[in-house]
């Protein structure tokens, strides 16, 4: 009986764990996600609080990127908002890295 019951807690050891292994792999990564953001920065600046001179020049305020929503973000790259329009190649694993890297500028 005692066989048993440890084979079972085992068993139910190595199902958790592995259910939880590939939750790491998930993760965004902010590194990666800087050089998608490269296409972000003529406009909303190096550091995610805006260029001035665009702003300006399209009679818009633009907010720090880091006070948004992770949703927020994800929708303004894949649908556009205001004035900005969507951008072109960014889905994926790459908009979970942008979120990642703009969330790391705080």
């Amino acid at each position: 009986m005692k066989s048993n019951l440890r084979n079972f807690i085992s068993a139910g050891l190595i199902c958790g764990a592995t259910l939880l292994a590939p939750v790491g792999a998930w993760a965004a990564d902010a590194t990666a996600g800087k050089i998608v953001y490269g296409k972000c920065k003529s406009c909303h600046g190096a550091d995610g609080n805006g260029n001035p001179a665009i702003a300006k020049a399209m009679g818009v305020t633009l907010k720090p990127l880091s006070a948004a929503s992770d949703d927020s973000i994800k929708t303004a790259v894949t649908k556009g908002v205001g004035k900005m329009k969507p951008v072109a190649g960014i889905a994926g694993a790459d908009l979970d890295n942008l979120v990642a890297a703009i969330k790391a500028m705080k």
